[in-house]
């Protein structure tokens, strides 16, 4: 099964940025649409930016959009996530996903791999 890890969370100041990433095993990557997610206590898992195989299907959340880019390396079978102007709403768990069929969806319910997800918290 395909495992994805992701790591660059942390602690950043309001107006701040962070580069999420996530590395993902497996020889199909090429192959995959990629997407975050992420979720905030007592909330449900939000979509925040996906892109489908060869660039295809660009697609934005509400709230990451102007301030949340998506890009891969595929030498290093990796996706980023480069945030800018972070804002305390931000706070939450963001997963990167891995959707088989290589269309990026808003829906949680068609990726199929997930990772265990990373922390970022946006102070005032």
């Amino acid at each position: 099964q395909v495992q994805l890890v992701e790591s660059g969370g942390g602690l950043v100041q309001a107006g701040g940025s962070l580069r999420l990433s996530c590395v993902v095993s497996g020889r199909n990557f090429n192959r995959y649409a990629m997407g975050w997610f992420r979720q905030a206590p007592g909330k449900e898992r939000e979509f925040v930016v996906g892109r489908g195989w060869g660039g295809t299907n660009l697609i934005y959340g509400d709230s990451g959009k102007g301030r949340f880019t998506i890009s891969t390396d595929n030498a290093k079978n990796a996706v980023y996530l480069q945030m800018n102007n972070l804002k305390p709403e931000d706070t939450a768990v963001y997963y990167c996903a891995a959707q088989a069929t290589g269309l990026a969806t808003r829906s949680p319910e068609a990726y199929n791999y997930w990772g265990q997800g990373t922390q970022v918290t946006v102070s005032s």
